[in-house]
């Protein structure tokens, strides 16, 4: 095969990307279910989601294929194409229920916001490889990165899009854990993280975001509107049992009670379905993608596939942690799909484009 190195082809990631289809298959047939009303065929989402899928591929040979280490190189450039598409949304985007996350050309239409998880994976680790420093990270070297990195955070959450910002602050926070950083740095982070956190509170949150933490305190305050999701989504759940209602025959998903089904409430229509048998098999899935993910950041030869691997395992986990808590009742809903089960071509193309890193630093220890 002319232009591809065999020794790709001799060491590929199979197992990762197995799991990776799995779940995106079953995502599929998820979502067959998802659609009520759709008695005979293949409703339209279903097929959408199979060509994103197809889609996704492509992107994950596009960030498998060039040696990962030479995009060590581009990471800043790349983060600052995520910025200037997110500041393009807010100037040009159509707004869709009040918010702007899309760009639009022609049919196609994408979230720069899921991008830009890449965008901050790939800065930080290539901050992180090339500022070791073995008395610990100090808050000065970090400021300049904080102040980077929530350039794209912001402009997420000017959006509005409160989901995936914290899921961005989540990732590049989770490098924190795989890097030496000094006692008073942390606590430094601390005390900016809540400040942050009383700003969102004050400035950029909405009255609907807000009513969504007050409803999580106390679900009874609104169960017929702020409420409703998280109430129709534990019933879906608990009624599940322990082999569930079978396919197609979930009485909250198929009559149409449980809101979002196809995004961010779409494993709670696999619960009712599936059961929890159904369920923990799902999960079981994406815990051996995560260790997988984990063993690929172990077994990297350099330090920057090493973080480039953490980040993207933290760029899969924190998403999927997020929705599962959210469809249980654990924390407020902010609406955060599920990676590739839930229904989107945006979070579908990047887990994929994730997939791919990950697989290109697996492969790749075995060539030098």
């Amino acid at each position: 095969m002319p232009g591809i190195d065999r020794r790709l082809i001799q060491h590929f990631e199979w197992p990762l990307v197995g799991l990776a289809l799995a779940l995106a298959l079953v995502g599929v047939v998820n979502l067959i279910s998802a659609a009520p009303g759709v008695s005979d065929g293949v409703p339209p989402t279903a097929v959408r989601q199979l060509s994103w899928i197809g889609l996704g591929l492509v992107a994950l040979l596009v960030t498998l294929l060039p040696d990962y280490r030479t995009l060590e190189r581009v990471a800043v450039p790349v983060l600052v194409v995520c910025v200037v598409l997110l500041a393009a949304v807010l100037a040009f985007g159509p707004v869709v229920h009040g918010s702007q996350r899309w760009i639009v050309m022609g049919p196609v239409r994408f979230q720069p916001s899921e991008l830009a998880k890449l965008g901050i994976v790939l800065f930080l680790a290539r901050l992180l490889r090339r500022h070791m420093n073995p008395g610990g990270i100090g808050l000065a070297e970090l400021a300049v990165p904080v102040l980077v990195i929530g350039v794209p955070i912001g402009l997420t959450l000017s959006e509005p899009d409160l989901g995936t910002a914290l899921v961005q602050g989540l990732v590049a926070a989770s490098f924190l854990v795989f890097a030496r950083i000094q006692i008073r740095a942390l606590a430094g982070l601390g005390l900016a993280g809540l400040a942050a956190v009383v700003g969102a509170w004050s400035f950029y949150l909405h009255d609907y975001q807000k009513e969504r933490v007050f409803t999580f305190l106390d679900p009874e305050r609104d169960p017929l509107g702020s409420a409703y999701h998280a109430i129709q989504s534990q019933i879906a759940i608990g009624s599940g049992g322990w082999l569930g209602k079978g396919y197609l025959r979930g009485p909250q998903s198929q009559l149409d009670f449980l809101p979002e089904q196809q995004t961010d409430f779409v494993f709670s229509v696999l619960a009712e379905e599936w059961g929890f048998l159904g369920g923990a098999v799902v999960l079981a899935l994406y815990l051996a993608l995560f260790v997988r993910g984990l063993m690929i950041a172990r077994s990297s030869r350099d330090l920057f596939g090493t973080y480039l691997a953490v980040g993207v395992v933290a760029l899969l986990f924190w998403p999927c942690a997020i929705n599962l808590a959210m469809v249980l009742g654990m924390v407020p809903v902010v609406g955060v799909p599920l990676p590739l089960l839930s229904y989107g071509g945006s979070s579908l193309v990047t887990a994929f484009a994730g997939i791919g890193l990950l697989a290109n630093v697996s492969m790749r220890r075995y060539f030098f």
